[in-house]
This record gives structure tokens, C-alpha cells and sequence, in this order.
């Protein structure tokens, strides 16, 4: 029998490899009410050992889920447009709410922000699947921790103007002296604008895509030379896996304010591992090789030998 969160539970039953608990009570509903499982998922697991004698009894599946559904909680914010409580702290019970309003929200922490400020090389995109109905997408900064770059400052906007993105990097760039060296994002006109407008003097590129854009903006010799990350690929692999995390097209706002939470909490768990000087992600051995390959052509580059430099060109594998 185990206690836990004001539940009993007993084995309902035991594999070679782990031991499944069911609550005491055979009518509790908390499951549904409490767990991320889709609806479906909830279903096929209870019907797993229903007895099939009593099946004919069974509603129909679509009077199951709604019966599923009503037993879930829909928090949302509140009549003058607040977030719920628990969603403006972090699991471990600190502030998490920058800036509020009904065009703008802004999730981090001081201790973000100081992490954000020691990096010269930003990356930033949104995510759009994940972002609650009443925003338009979800906007993140991001930046190296040792090799792994990782999420600090939150955003949900309401559009893709460049106006929404001012507003944010505002609110950002105000509460400390930044100084960023580069900031690579995808290629949205209204994000290059408003980099252009609030960080004029950094130096700006976009992510792989058809170079429909001025060269400039695309060319990433600069960012070889640097040995900083080149294209925004781990960035978007990020918000990909977020999206399947939050795993609901468009949801009210908790569900992505609570995955964020859970980021939160996994980025200070990573920070405390690295003040205590343990590696949180080592890159593979034949990723560093390549990239020191690639450096060092890039800086062998000389413009009277440009035959020489395609030959050693053709010869690295990505």
C-alpha cells in the first residue's frame, strides 16, 4: 500500500520488471483528472482487464471520453485576465512572472537573465502548435550552457509583427546592461526587424532556409571563425520536442505554462550540476572533429587559391 498526494494506493498487479499501483478506491476518477495521458490513452488502459462480461454494459467509446473530459480540470486565467496562481512560481516556489499583460506574458527568472547576460551569442524562435489559443505563438531566447543550449526567457505573444517582438525584447532588454555579441533566428521579417531596431549593434543571422534573404544575413563564415553553433537546428529540435511534449494542438494556456515550469525546473537542476563542475552534454566525438575541420577551413581561406579551398571543401562529409 502506498500513500501519496491524499491517495491510497494498492498492487493491482506485477510484472518481472515493475509493480503497477491502482487507487483504493475503484471508482476514483483522479487519474483522469490528474495525469497527461490523451483520453484515448486513459480508455485502452482501463479496458486492458475489463471483464468481458460485463462489456455490453459499457457506454459507447464517445460517452466514455466526455466522461473523461469532464472529470479533467480546465484552469484558465481569471476575470481580468491573470494567470492562475500556480503557474506565476516555479515548482520550488520562486517568482517566474516578468511582465503580464493582455498582449504580452514573459516567464524567468533573475537567474535566467543573469545567464542570458553572460552569453554574447543568442538564439531565439517561436513555437506555434504549443501557444494557448488566446496568443499567437510562443517566443523563446535561448543560449549556451557549456555545450547544450538551453531556453531562458519565455514569451507569448500575440502576433509576429514587429511591434510584438519590440515589445518583448523591451521588457527583456531593460531589466539589465545585455550586450550581446550575434542572435540567430529563423527567417521571420518581423523578428530581422526588430533585431535590427533593438540590437543594432550585434551582429545578426538567420536560420538555414532558401536564401530568399540579403547575403549578409545568411552568411555564417563569421560564426565558423567564432566556434559558436551555426545554423538554429538544436534550437528548433527544442521546440519540436516541446510541442510533442505539450501534446495538444492549441491548448488552454496551463498546459504550456506548466511544461514551461517543468523546463524551468530542468535548467536549474542543469545549472547546479555545472556550478558543481559535472558536464551536463558532451558532444559527440565526431561532431567536434567535423567542427574543428570546418574551422580550420574557414580560416585557411585565402582568395587567390579558391580552387584549392573547394577541393578541401568537397572533401568534409556533414
Amino acid at each position: 500500500m502506498i500513500l501519496h498526494e491524499g491517495y491510497v494506493y494498492t498492487v493491482e498487479r506485477t510484472t518481472k520488471t515493475k509493480s503497477i499501483f491502482r487507487c483504493k478506491n475503484r471508482d476514483c476518477k483522479a487519474r483522469a483528472a490528474r495525469t497527461d495521458e490523451s483520453t484515448s490513452t486513459v480508455i485502452r488502459s482501463a479496458l486492458r482487464t475489463y471483464p468481458l462480461s460485463a462489456a455490453g454494459q459499457l457506454p459507447k467509446n464517445e460517452s466514455l471520453m466526455l466522461m473523461i473530459q469532464r472529470q479533467r480540470t480546465t484552469e484558465t486565467v481569471d476575470a481580468d485576465g491573470r494567470l492562475p496562481e500556480k503557474l506565476r512560481k516555479t515548482y520550488r516556489d520562486e517568482g517566474f512572472i516578468l511582465h503580464e499583460d493582455k498582449k504580452l506574458i514573459i516567464f524567468t527568472k533573475k537567474i535566467n537573465l543573469s545567464i542570458l547576460k553572460q552569453n554574447k551569442h543568442w538564439f531565439a524562435n517561436g513555437t506555434f502548435k504549443a501557444c494557448p489559443d488566446d496568443y499567437y505563438q510562443l517566443f523563446i531566447l535561448h543560449a549556451m550552457m557549456t555545450d547544450a543550449i538551453t531556453p531562458l526567457v519565455y514569451g507569448l505573444l500575440i502576433g509576429k509583427s514587429a511591434e510584438d517582438y519590440n515589445l518583448f525584447f523591451e521588457k527583456v532588454l531593460k531589466q539589465d546592461n545585455f550586450q550581446p555579441e550575434s542572435i540567430v533566428t529563423d527567417f521571420e521579417t518581423g523578428t530581422i526587424r526588430s533585431v535590427k531596431d533593438m540590437l543594432p549593434n550585434i551582429l545578426h543571422k538567420a536560420g538555414r532556409k532558401k536564401p530568399q534573404f540579403d547575403h549578409k544575413l545568411w552568411n555564417i563564415h563569421d560564426r565558423v571563425v567564432a566556434t559558436v553553433p551555426r545554423p538554429n537546428n538544436s534550437v528548433e529540435c527544442w521546440h519540436n520536442a516541446f510541442a510533442d511534449r505539450v501534446a495538444i494542438s492549441h491548448p488552454t494556456i496551463v498546459k504550456p505554462g506548466e511544461k514551461i515550469r517543468c523546463e524551468q525546473s530542468k535548467f536549474e537542476v542543469a545549472l547546479t550540476k555545472i556550478l558543481q563542475s559535472h558536464d551536463i552534454k558532451t558532444k559527440k566525438a565526431c561532431y567536434r572533429k567535423l567542427n574543428e575541420r570546418i574551422t580550420r577551413l574557414a580560416n585557411s581561406f585565402d582568395p587567390t587559391q579558391l580552387d584549392q579551398f573547394k577541393k578541401k571543401a568537397a572533401n568534409i562529409a556533414i
